[in-house]
């Protein structure tokens, strides 16, 4: 049988996905059951236990399959980019309404009506996906009104379709965003997170950890003498790290140097993060 990466694909010896029967061996195989996530944020874990390392996340409104549900948590694989893993079951609920809009601000406050004077009920990252039945105004501010009887800013909404243009501009947006391992939010988030929630916002579905990006986004590109060739949009790979090139010689990229989305010279990074993980790795141009 074709190995098979367990990240992107679900199976175990004992439970597997029906759509890799006959490519996986396990004792059973389901049918995943369809569900979207309501909390937030929702981390997606390497096993079912609150101690258990976090892979990803995924944020409100997100759809997903699910192949088991013990003790509390669920076993699920993510439709957007397929990753797998476990969440807290009650991150889960039933997909009734499709979502019309997606969060496109960094991050916003939900209020439990059309007033933000109102103390705040929830918050929501930029990707997060909602549903707008209705508008209200109050004092000069539009509200985006939600099945739940909750309001968003509806200026921070976005229509489901409608594109950013460009998206290291996205990427921009979330400077000083602090650094979360595993991280896809605007309240935490690490480097291949930011690759990915940026081009999600301009249209494009791309593999969330770095060493899928680094075989699957755009193509090879030759940086040139002096890496002057590279351009804004590029992305620079090292060993189990990724940025986004804002020009020719500057980047801007989740790290643990700072704790923080931060902007940095690729030259600078280049000196810096040498020493103990080696140069780049390579350039791709989506």
């Amino acid at each position: 049988m074709t190995a098979r990466d367990a990240r992107l694909h679900a199976f175990r010896p004992d439970l597997a996905d029906d759509r890799l029967r006959g490519e996986v061996a396990a004792e059973r195989f389901v049918a995943g059951q369809p569900a979207r996530i309501v909390a937030a944020v929702a981390d997606i874990r390497k096993a079912p236990a609150p101690d258990a390392g976090v892979d990803t996340q995924a944020l409100f409104g997100a759809d997903v399959r699910v192949f088991e549900r013990a003790g509390g948590w669920a076993w699920i694989q993510a439709e957007s980019d397929g990753y797998v893993g476990y969440v807290v079951e009650s991150a889960l609920g039933m997909r009734e309404a499709e979502p019309t809009h997606i969060v496109a601000a960094p991050r916003s406050f939900l209020y439990p009506g059309p007033d933000l004077k109102l103390p705040r009920s929830g918050e929501l990252s930029m990707g997060s996906a909602v549903t707008a039945t209705g508008y209200a105004e109050t004092r000069g501010t539009r509200y985006a009104l939600l099945p739940s009887g909750e309001a968003l800013v509806a200026g921070h909404l976005r229509p489901i379709g409608e594109a950013a243009t460009d998206y290291v501009a996205v990427a921009e947006t979330l400077l000083y965003t602090p650094y979360l391992w595993g991280g896809v939010s605007g309240f935490g988030i690490d480097c291949s997170g930011l690759v990915q929630l940026a081009m999600c916002m301009a249209g494009r579905n791309v593999l969330r950890d770095t060493d899928m990006q680094a075989e699957s986004i755009g193509a090879p590109v030759e940086p040139g003498p002096g890496f002057s060739r590279l351009r804004r949009g590029d992305l620079v790979f090292w060993k189990g790290h990724v940025a986004i090139m804002t020009d020719a010689e500057n980047m801007i990229h989740a790290n643990g140097q700072t704790m923080l989305v931060s902007r940095e010279r690729l030259s600078d990074a280049i000196d810096r993060i040498g020493y103990l993980y080696g140069g780049p790795t390579g350039f791709r141009r989506p």
